[in-house]
């Protein structure tokens, strides 16, 4: 008789990390926060705000990376990253990353932005991950601040999931919601199937932001074929200095 041996399970990680800035863009901490990222260890990463090029005449002074920042916070410890590019300026341009322990095979942004200065992202990777039967789907979110936007979002986000997701195959959702009513919870789950992982283990989402004081639950991770083993939400220490969303981290069994 041949055993099954069950797959390991997959680190998740998503932080807002505005761009390498502390609050308000006191200081550019990039180096710090790429250290801090290192130390959780995941296997896959869900950045927002993320810089993918900045001239070195619109720096400011700041001592950016020659590299996107994406690549700089990769390094040689996640091989694979994805980027979409959201929002545009002259001298440079941000959005939403991926780093992935694991072979991106297809990755593809989708704008959702709505009428508007706000530019918003979906952006989905397919992941290889050794000993899976089916290519894990993962989407990386950053939604409006505006509640008639996000609700449009999620809507686009939910036609995205049927269309380019297969229903057997792993999804994982995750990223800054800005759902600070907690509305998309009940949406998700009845359109496309989707839990949210805080919801499933502690009966209520986490709060991540203001990450020194958390008040409001922006920020999230959803699944979808997939179980989720301790959520967390990183500690204060050294994450309120690094960012002005809490990071949060999950183990998704496949």
């Amino acid at each position: 008789m041949t055993e099954t041996v069950a797959a390991p399970p997959l680190t998740v990680m998503t932080v807002n990390i505005h761009k390498g800035f502390t609050t308000f863009n006191r200081k550019f901490i990039l180096p710090e926060l790429r250290d801090a990222v290192r130390k959780v260890g995941a296997d896959l990463v869900f950045l927002q705000e993320v810089m993918g090029t900045i001239e070195k005449n619109g720096r400011n002074g700041h001592d950016h990376p020659e590299t996107p920042h994406y690549e700089f916070l990769a390094d040689s410890i996640w091989p694979q990253f994805a980027y979409g590019r959201n929002m545009v300026y002259p001298r440079g341009h941000h959005g939403n990353a991926v780093m992935s322990k694991f072979p991106i095979v297809h990755y593809q942004n989708h704008d959702v932005s709505i009428a508007g200065p706000e530019k918003r992202g979906l952006l989905h990777c397919v992941v290889r991950v050794p000993g899976q039967a089916s290519d894990v789907h993962a989407i990386c979110v950053h939604l409006g601040l505006a509640e008639s936007h996000r609700q449009q979002q999620l809507e686009l986000l939910c036609q995205m999931v049927r269309s380019e997701v297969p229903d057997n195959a792993p999804l994982i959702v995750a990223g800054d919601f800005n759902d600070w009513r907690r509305r998309a919870h009940a949406m998700l789950e009845r359109e496309v199937g989707l839990r949210e992982v805080f919801v499933s283990a502690y009966g209520e989402s986490a709060r991540t932001f203001p990450a020194r004081f958390p008040i409001l639950s922006l920020d999230r991770i959803f699944v979808r074929n997939a179980s989720v083993h301790l959520p967390v939400v990183l500690p204060r220490k050294p994450w309120s200095h690094l960012s002005d969303h809490a990071p949060l981290v999950a183990e998704i069994h496949l």
